[in-house]
């Protein structure tokens, strides 16, 4: 793997970061023992083997450098120095956590986790983090795993973790010492391109130019003059992090979607609506006059696209209807207005400001990355994005994957981020939060399991 060029929203994330915002996206993998009277793999053996497969991941070897051209440019370089050691490490739990009695294994690794995606990554460095969290040998453990995101995008994040586990190793081997087809041999091309070559890139350009003129008016339309937002969405960042997380039934939102119509993320984001308002009241604050805004990712990728291609997204807005008191119609609403925003497709309204973004020169992105991410607040209050996960059932050093719970980055101005994935029948939710501005985070992942029970409630009404 040689040099590569940061694409445009590559770039971006990588200058939208600071020590009190870091651009990285995280997952807390957790593990049971595995069955037998072995147990699986010992806590320093698992992290031998991690390293060991994180090593093998040719784009875990890579980091930024400047370049002269384009102007304001980065490149992805291999780590000549690279050293695995340096990206892996350990973290103990203690006492009921470590042994897991009543729950604490769970209460101990969300901690520990939360403070670990406090960290900035190390940006002279490929720019990941992977730790073992465990404390007991023969008992659970986990396994959080850092990627900033100018290094992939969930989708890609998925791709590139998903090499530690057994199953995928096992393919990569195989793969490995199959022969390599000798590609046909075709003749070189000039490098002066033809008439042809030259008049389709300036209608490209043409078209990008117009798609981001109109994704750049809609967001001057739906930006806010009142940057304030949700007050309990929006505080100024503290640097620290909380994370906490829920775990929904998929065959109960399955039924739901059954009845009410639309697709599982509609019920989702509906179920973090009503979940919202829940938490809200509890807090004894009162519901907002506006909606809270959700930024919902779209993923921009086509099928069979290079796995090795950078960030590739869009995004939807969407108003939360935590106004609304009764949770079908609350779904109802979601429901309209993500078919509303499907029907206008990923490339238009003000969501699509990752188009825009890959519409800018670099030199924009060095210099005006600050702006732009103290403008996020004035779009949206609260990321909510869905990241998926493989099917099958995997499995580390012989220890079963239980469960993997998504972390996405806080915007500058935000305090909360929701990421739901779906592996073993069940929808992990994580919430990542400022950890000062939303102490309270674990009442809000209880409230997403109230909302879910009452969607089901009232299920035979419908």
């Amino acid at each position: 793997m040689g040099t590569e060029l940061l694409a445009p929203l590559d770039l971006a994330f990588w200058h939208l970061e600071s020590d009190a915002h870091p651009m990285h996206l995280g997952a807390l993998a957790v593990f049971s023992p595995a069955p037998g009277p072995a147990h699986g793999a010992d806590a320093e053996t698992v992290l031998e083997l991690l390293g060991a497969r994180a090593a093998a991941i040719p784009r875990l070897r890579m980091r930024v450098r400047d370049v002269l051209l384009p102007v304001g440019g980065a490149a992805w370089f291999v780590d000549k120095d690279f050293d695995v050691h340096r990206h892996i490490g350990r973290v103990w739990l203690t006492g009921a956590e470590a042994r897991d009695e009543g729950g604490g294994f769970m209460a101990g690794a969300t901690r520990l986790a939360g403070e670990l995606m406090e960290r900035p990554l190390e940006r002279g460095l490929p720019p990941w983090q992977m730790y073992v969290i465990g404390g007991a040998d023969g008992g659970p453990f986990a396994v959080l795993v850092k990627l900033h995101h100018a290094l992939a995008d969930g989708m890609r994040a998925v791709a590139i973790g998903a090499g530690i586990f057994d199953e995928i190793a096992a393919v990569g081997r195989s793969r490995a010492g199959t022969p390599v087809r000798r590609a046909r041999t075709v003749p070189p091309r000039s490098w002066m391109p033809g008439p042809r070559q030259v008049a389709g890139f300036a209608l490209g350009r043409i078209e990008d130019l117009g798609r981001a003129f109109g994704v750049g008016a809609s967001m001057v339309r739906a930006s806010r003059l009142d940057p304030r937002g949700t007050p309990a969405l929006t505080a100024s960042s503290s640097g620290t992090r909380r994370l906490a997380t829920a775990d929904l039934d998929l065959e109960a939102v399955q039924r739901i979607r059954r009845v009410a119509g639309g697709t599982t993320n509609d019920v989702l984001l509906a179920i973090v609506a009503g979940a919202l308002r829940r938490w809200m009241r509890e807090r004894g604050e009162p519901l907002p006059v506006e909606d809270p805004r959700a930024l919902v990712p779209v993923s921009r990728r086509r099928p069979g696209q290079a796995a090795a291609t950078g960030n590739k997204l869009s995004a939807y807005l969407l108003g939360l209807p935590v106004g609304e008191p009764d949770p079908w119609r609350r779904l109802a609403v979601v429901r309209a207005a993500m078919d509303r925003n499907k029907a206008a497709g990923p490339f238009r309204g003000a969501g699509a400001v990752a188009v825009l973004a890959d519409q800018l020169p670099s030199l924009a992105h060095r210099f005006g990355a600050p702006i732009a991410g103290s403008a996020a607040r004035m779009l949206f209050d609260v990321l909510v994005t869905s990241v998926p996960l493989p099917r099958s059932a995997l499995s580390l050093g012989g220890c079963p994957l239980r469960a993997v719970y998504p972390m996405a980055p806080l915007a500058r101005g935000q305090s909360l981020a929701v990421a739901l994935s779906t592996y073993g029948g069940r929808v992990r939710v994580g919430l990542v939060a400022d950890g000062k501005a939303l102490p309270d985070l674990d009442r809000l992942a209880r409230c997403a399991d109230d909302e879910l029970a009452e969607l089901l409630a009232l299920l035979p009404a419908h």
